[in-house]
């Protein structure tokens, strides 16, 4: 039995070594599968340019000024709300000072306290106030068209980055798929020379080509990769080996693109943020000229104020009872001198209370300025010149703004009808070069076909083949961006 139970014990230790390094092999490949698919991440372009957005500095800058812009609209305002202030004083005062309830000196020591309302309200100041608020308002909205264009702006960078990935990811197909077809062409090759049924030179053409093939796959690896860095910097995301897009839908039809560029300038006059925000700098330097204007004009202020004190030394005196007091007067009565009396009052002294002082020294008072301008060191013709100057400006970069959108609507539209022609003639060559290879492929393999006739035909394909997949991406990069002029969904 310990003989038995010994065999046992040893094929079990083997075994379960087995099953351990079985185990072991499968759970790191499990784990090496996972880690790469946790890595792996697909991105739509509908999430690239979310992120692109929220990350983006010129975006985020767009934004936080356009917040200061509305911060500033609100403060002015605020500025025409009637200013109120309130102040409160406690205080001791000891030695000689002066009562502030008596307005006399005295020389003890003494609390008060002093309690006051105070309002202005600007009733008008030549319009000033006005006009710099119509003024904010427009530069608020500026702000937010710059933010819209800075969002715009990104998008579009974001969509024709993306179209290159997926350009450049077909690229790298063909490359693949032409590294294949010549290398299944040698390995053929090989077979026979070996036989010594064809000439060395034939299996050497056709390996140097294999050795272009692969250095062009190199390449074309290469670019995928240089673009996938470029779409993440746009998202301003740290660069994967392993980052993914998603690829267009397979029926996607590319067809002319109908619209006239008079037309898609039309709209673009109407939606481009870029165009709206040089409208609303027109409109903010006119009102900051009228309310320059507005300082050489009289400004009407009303003024009030509520206030009350006290003062530990107020006091009362109240009557206590009168009496005759002998003074040094007297009259003459009968040849005599028969002395005065005078009736004099006493009083005792009573401390004010702090009610009764808040409420006796309550006062109140209203009044009404206005304040003419003479000279005041010439500011107010500086703000006149430079507001002139700034709607010079505003107006000659309003201008140029349509001008030059007007021009890259043009030149879009010239390039876009330039790539759709290209897009046509290439499909037809793809076509035309595809039979031409396949003839050449039949002669090649039923040994009736040179190697150079073969290699001709396959590179003819090929470049056919990728300047086809440049021509589409090009016809919908030009296509996007003439949606976007249009305000057209971009995704």
């Amino acid at each position: 039995m310990q003989r038995t139970g010994l065999r046992l014990s040893i094929y079990s230790t083997e075994e379960l070594n087995t099953k351990i390094k079985v185990m072991k092999f499968f759970l790191i490949a499990c784990i090496l599968s996972i880690g790469v698919a946790a890595k792996a991440q697909t991105f739509s372009l509908k999430q690239c340019v979310e992120i692109a957005i929220q990350n983006n500095i010129e975006v985020n800058q767009a934004d936080w000024q356009s917040q200061a812009n509305a911060i500033n609209y609100k403060q002015t305002k605020a500025n025409q709300v009637p200013f109120l202030s309130s102040g409160i004083t406690h205080g001791v005062n000891q030695g000689r000072n002066i009562d502030p309830f008596t307005n006399s000196y005295v020389n003890q020591e003494i609390s008060f306290a002093s309690y006051g309302i105070n309002s202005n309200v600007i009733l008008w100041n030549g319009g000033n106030f006005k006009n710099a608020t119509s003024r904010d308002a427009l530069v608020s909205e500026a702000g937010k068209m710059d933010l819209q264009q800075a969002k715009d702006n990104i998008t579009i960078n974001v969509i024709l980055a993306y179209l290159q990935v997926l350009n450049n990811e077909e690229q790298l197909n063909l490359s693949k798929q032409q590294s294949i077809v010549t290398r299944e062409q040698v390995q053929r090759l090989n077979i026979l020379h070996k036989e010594g049924a064809i000439a060395p030179s034939i299996l050497y053409d056709l390996r140097g080509q294999l050795a272009s093939d692969e250095l062009n796959e190199i390449n074309a690896k290469n670019n995928l990769e240089t673009s996938k860095l470029n779409l993440t910097r746009l998202m301003n995301v740290d660069y994967s080996s392993t980052f993914q897009v998603e690829k267009l839908p397979a029926d996607v039809q590319l067809t002319a693109y109908l619209e006239q560029p008079e037309v898609i300038y039309g709209l673009a006059e109407k939606r481009l943020a870029i165009i709206k925000a040089a409208d609303y700098r027109i409109n903010a330097a006119e009102k900051e000229l009228a309310a320059a204007k507005g300082n050489r004009l009289p400004s009407l202020v009303l003024n009030a104020g509520l206030g009350t004190n006290y003062s530990s030394a107020a006091s009362t005196l109240n009557l206590a009872g009168t009496s005759d007091v002998l003074t040094n007067d007297y009259v003459m009565i009968s040849g005599n001198k028969v002395p005065v009396y005078s009736p004099q009052n006493s009083y005792n002294s009573q401390k004010i209370s702090y009610g009764s002082q808040w409420k006796n020294n309550f006062n109140s008072g209203v009044s009404i300025g206005l304040n003419i301008p003479i000279f005041n060191g010439a500011q107010a013709r500086g703000r006149i010149e430079m507001a002139k100057l700034s709607q010079k400006r505003v107006a000659f970069e309003s201008k140029t703004i349509k001008t030059q959108t007007k021009q890259n609507v043009q030149e879009s539209h010239i390039n876009m009808m330039a790539a759709y022609e290209r897009f046509l003639k290439l499909q037809q060559q793809v076509q035309d070069f595809t039979e031409s290879f396949k003839a050449a492929e039949v002669r090649f393999t039923a040994g009736v076909g040179t190697a150079v006739d073969y290699i001709i035909a396959k590179n003819n394909l090929e470049r056919a083949k990728g300047n086809f997949v440049a021509a589409k991406y090009d016809y919908l990069l030009r296509t996007k961006v003439l949606d976007f002029y249009q305000g057209n969904a971009l995704f």
